[in-house]
């Protein structure tokens, strides 16, 4: 701002710059060398410092001047762009632990009987510019526990290997894409297992545990299983993120009956996978099934771990509350012993799952795995009433293998229980 004095001799005398200028009408301020020098090295220094803060601070939401992100603000950890650039580590860099060592040894002999009884092929949703981002750390970690694995894309990649499909790109092309990869199971891979999963490349899952689950049911029903929403479809549909498994008839009506009937199924490339998965099954009978534990706590997740085990860690008023078709229990409770997939895992924090679950061993702590008898579960919607039945045993024993394995026990317990104290 200036403060101008008029003189006799028609002189404006600017107090601020000290400079005197003849004006024979209208004011015009001169700038000096000396300032715009002093506002360049100004600007310079500011940037500069800004610069240094910003790669020194772990994270800029340190400061107060920087306000908390919201859920939908970027780097939302219930939503893809959360995923989108952060960086994995260097596969070569991980190293391995054997499955043989002595903390290991034999300790997997069951699962390995399971895995040839109840075959599962998992096929990964990813797409070319995912590949060595996401898809190599779904190999590295979980992905070979599968019968067969299978990376479904738009463009060939022997390094994974993954299936080029004839679609395009992007969100919007999610179900055209779903369906190509399941006529490509179909095709090619309908009598070499028994379920077939889905599953993101940002999707982490215990295969184990997904063969324990489906163990009492039969193949050759109509099913499928995931984590139940309940909007948009009658029976509800499972979450396309937390992955959902076909029974090889829920596969065989999906592709014969339900694809090639436009009263049965969209046609076209639009619409959310997921729902029209559920839609598409729900159309030619197949039904949607309980996979909660005997305890009743769910197995498939759509979030990260800490999302569902934190207390109030998701909002009140997110989706997911309104969406989810049983009662989930906030904490602990959440979640089942014998969980099966987590959504929205990094590439980090795969390798941290991975070693967590499959290397970590507290010290005299066994892992046997009982069957324990299912207690009867509320399977309503979480909306009005709750009423009881015993849809979804799904507990790895059925009552027939129950009465059959009581009544084996009976000799050997009269045999090697020591005699009665005569006191």
């Amino acid at each position: 701002m200036y403060i101008c004095v008029w003189g006799p001799a028609d002189v404006q005398r600017c107090v601020n710059c000290n400079m005197y200028h003849h004006t024979s009408g209208l004011f015009k301020p001169a700038v000096g060398k000396t300032f715009i020098l002093t506002l360049a090295i100004g600007i310079l220094f500011g940037f500069s410092f800004a610069y240094i803060l910003m790669a020194t601070t772990r994270s800029l939401e340190e400061f107060s001047f920087f306000p908390a992100r919201t859920e939908n603000s970027f780097l939302d950890r219930h939503h893809h762009s959360d995923r989108e650039y952060i960086q994995g580590p260097d596969i070569r860099e991980m190293g391995s632990h054997g499955h043989d060592e002595f903390y290991h040894r034999g300790e997997d002999v069951e699962a390995k009987k399971l895995a040839k009884k109840v075959r599962v092929l998992c096929w990964i949703m990813t797409n070319p510019k995912n590949h060595a981002k996401k898809a190599v750390h779904v190999k590295a970690t979980w992905g070979p526990r599968c019968n067969i694995l299978l990376f479904m894309s738009s463009e060939n990649d022997t390094s994974l290997p993954s299936v080029k499909l004839p679609v395009l790109e992007g969100r919007d092309y999610l179900w055209s894409k779903t369906k190509e990869a399941f006529l490509y199971v179909y095709k090619h891979h309908l009598h070499e297992a028994d379920w077939f999963y889905k599953a993101d490349d940002d999707t982490y899952a215990i295969v184990e545990n997904l063969r324990y689950m489906l163990s009492p049911y039969n193949t050759s029903d109509p099913m499928y299983f995931g984590c139940r929403f309940k909007p948009y479809v009658k029976q509800g549909y499972m979450s396309g993120g937390a992955g959902y498994v076909l029974s090889r008839e829920a596969l065989k009506r999906f592709i014969e009956r339900a694809v090639p009937d436009k009263t049965k199924c969209r046609q076209d490339h639009g619409g959310a996978e997921d729902v029209e998965m559920g839609k598409c099954l729900e159309n030619v009978g197949v039904k949607a099934m309980d996979t909660r534990d005997a305890l009743g706590r769910g197995r498939f997740f759509p979030f990260v771990p800490e999302h569902h085990l934190i207390p109030n860690h998701i909002d009140p008023n997110f989706w997911y509350w309104k969406f989810i078709y049983y009662p989930s229990e906030l904490g602990m409770g959440c979640c089942s012993d014998t969980a099966i997939s987590f959504h929205y895992v990094s590439p980090s924090q795969m390798h941290v799952l991975e070693y967590l679950i499959y290397h970590l061993r507290p010290y005299g702590i066994s892992h046997n795995v009982e069957a324990l008898h299912s207690p009867v579960l509320p399977t309503k919607p979480t909306a009005g009433g709750v009423s009881y039945t015993a849809e979804a045993n799904a507990t790895g024993i059925s009552a027939k293998e129950k009465k059959t394995e009581e009544a084996k026990a009976k000799p050997s317990q009269a045999k090697d229980s020591p005699p009665k104290s005569a006191s």
